[in-house]
């Protein structure tokens, strides 16, 4: 059997560009085109079967990250280098923003084109907030949520507890599950690079409160990251 060949860092760094592409264009062409028929549900399914298609495609060759605060959080458990820390992030920010241009380039050529649909797909609160929910509700749910990502993330991808082949599909139900928890309340991205592939077409108001949707999910995956280090990640015990 011929071996597998290491992925370079350009091969790693181009993956996790394609595979944000394809989360958030799945994701927010979901909520532009779609969600007045399929509602939250098909926004929530939408985010899940993306990161499913993305995790299987690009997983074996940069780990299938395609998100920031996923990044963060697996170099800030031991389970990333942080050499290739910035790298990946910048290219996730890339692949975020290229789909967000795709879906504008798109939407430009329909009737009644409003560059400002792309304030109602935006994370936030307040006004950004499908529900009218705060700041502090914004926090607790995207903080909460993400970390609870990175609790699956790291547990399926446990060595000696993997899920194996199944890992892509915990993750991306993961992922649907926690978008109709907090999709009234935040728009539901716990992900750096999805909110600022809206937010830079979404007007002020989303640009203002960018800030949060950066912040919230790092402090999110990095706690998540290091509970479940401290908590299960422990060495075992030798026993006589």
């Amino acid at each position: 059997m011929a071996e597998t060949a290491t992925p370079t860092t350009g091969q790693k760094l181009t993956a996790e560009l394609i595979g944000t592409f394809i989360l958030v264009f799945g994701v927010i062409g979901a909520a532009i085109f779609s969600s007045a028929n399929t509602g939250l549900l098909g926004v929530a399914f939408a985010l899940g079967l993306a990161v499913l298609i993305g995790a299987y495609a690009f997983g074996p060759i940069s780990g299938g990250h395609f998100n920031p605060a996923v990044t963060l959080g697996l170099a800030v458990a031991g389970r990333f280098a942080w050499r290739e820390v910035l790298g990946y992030i910048i290219a996730q920010i890339v692949g975020g923003i290229l789909a967000s241009v795709v879906l504008l380039g798109v939407l430009s050529m329909g009737k009644n084109f409003d560059i400002l649909v792309f304030r109602s797909v935006s994370t936030g609160y307040d006004e950004l907030s499908p529900g009218g929910f705060g700041i502090g509700s914004f926090f607790i749910v995207e903080i909460v949520a993400t970390a609870v990502f990175l609790f699956v993330i790291m547990g399926v991808t446990s060595p000696g507890r993997a899920a194996g082949n199944f890992a892509p599909l915990a993750i991306g139900l993961t992922l649907a599950v926690l978008v109709l928890v907090a999709g009234m309340v935040s728009n539901g991205s716990f992900n750096p690079a999805r909110s600022i592939a809206t937010a830079i077409f979404g007007g002020p108001e989303a640009l203002s409160q960018l800030w949060a949707s950066i912040v919230a999910p790092i402090v999110g995956g990095i706690l998540g990251a290091l509970i479940y280090k401290v908590v299960f990640d422990r060495p075992a015990k030798l026993t006589a």
